[in-house]
């Protein structure tokens, strides 16, 4: 039985793309070949490749703007560094909002002056900070859109008249924004694009080649668009699954469509958390995420029970992180309405039985 798929990451992906990725480590285009022992030179691939890169800046809206799409490798941990090394020549701002943009400061730290212009570490990030001052003279602002761990995400975002930059690796393509109010965003894909292994990163070309120090030839934006994001042997499955999943959003209707969606499963789960009095959820209303919603019981000693009724029913990944415990259901593109009708019920059981 196909479990309802909870987990933070690698993520859920829908069926079909499944089927079509698999076809293809069989035989990749009618070549008598799999899709990981082909060239990544082949026509066939090089076409994967742009194809990919295309539909990105087609569902985001940014075609024929400036902008360039790369998938790269890894993960949005490198890019803390890369932004870093090819933005920060002076001082950078970020506002930090959980573990993975105070992983991105700390690799900023080793390249120039970063300003923290925000935190919500006073209260274990379960809120986004505002009314916070961006000072003058940055050389870029770093945002995270949407916190994993602690289940908040950014509803709006500053205007500024430098480069903003913004780590969007777990709701890319998952809700409609003015993509182009940004200068650079970058996404590890297995949130909700593909399996682990690439990097989506999205750059406006004409804030590049303006620090005065020597980048080596795998971290600099520039060497990758050049050679349009074959500079090294990419992830040639992450790549295709990619493509086949924003194909997938495409057909559905773009971002739009899936936003929609999006917001009926965050509407009903959330309002179970907020009725059901078994449960509490973690993050400040205002900031929740829809994508990763994370809850707690009210009464501790009931966890042996819930657990059992949540893995009963098929669910898998709805443990919290360790630096929040309790749950996190993580919903992504993919997920169904129907899967999160499933965590409800169970929820609801729950009240129940307590």
């Amino acid at each position: 039985m196909k479990k309802h798929n909870f987990s933070a990451g690698p993520c859920v992906l829908p069926q079909e793309v499944f089927l079509k990725a698999s076809e293809a480590i069989m035989d990749f285009n009618g070549s008598g070949l799999s899709l990981i022992e082909v060239s990544h030179r082949s026509k066939d691939f090089v076409e994967v490749m742009e194809k990919a890169r295309n539909l990105a800046l087609e569902l985001l809206g940014l075609e024929g703007k400036g902008y360039k799409a790369l998938f790269l490798q890894g993960g949005a941990s490198l890019e803390f560094l890369m932004v870093a090394y090819n933005l920060l020549e002076t001082k950078a701002g970020y506002l930090n909002t959980g573990t993975w943009s105070s992983k991105a400061l700390k690799e900023a730290r080793l390249f120039g002056e970063v300003i923290e212009v925000g935190s919500s570490k006073d209260e274990n990030f379960n809120y986004i900070p505002k009314g916070y001052t961006i000072p003058d003279g940055l050389d870029y602002l770093h945002l995270t859109s949407n916190n994993t761990i602690f289940g908040t995400q950014l509803k709006k975002f500053p205007k500024v008249d430098i480069p903003l930059v913004c780590d969007m690796s777990s709701d890319i393509f998952s809700r409609q924004l003015h993509f182009s109010q940004f200068d650079l965003i970058y996404a590890g894909a297995q949130k909700n694009m593909g399996p682990a292994g690439t990097t989506l990163v999205v750059v406006k070309e004409d804030i590049l080649g303006k620090v005065s120090r020597e980048i080596p030839s795998m971290l600099d934006y520039k060497v990758h668009i050049s050679k349009d994001s074959m500079f090294n042997t990419p992830a040639v499955f992450a790549v295709y699954t990619s493509m086949l999943t924003l194909e997938w959003l495409k057909n559905l209707g773009g971002i739009a469509a899936i936003e929609e969606i999006n917001e009926k499963k965050a509407q009903l789960l959330y309002s179970e958390i907020d009725l059901n009095p078994v449960f509490e959820g973690f993050a400040k209303k205002e900031d929740r995420s829809n994508m990763n919603a994370t809850f707690n019981l009210t009464d501790s000693k009931l966890k042996d029970t819930f657990d059992a009724l949540w893995k009963e029913a098929g669910i898998n990944g709805l443990n919290g992180h360790r630096s929040v415990g309790g749950y996190r259901a993580s919903m992504y593109n993919a997920l169904s309405l129907e899967s999160v009708g499933v965590l409800v019920d169970v929820m609801s059981e729950m009240e129940r039985k307590g």
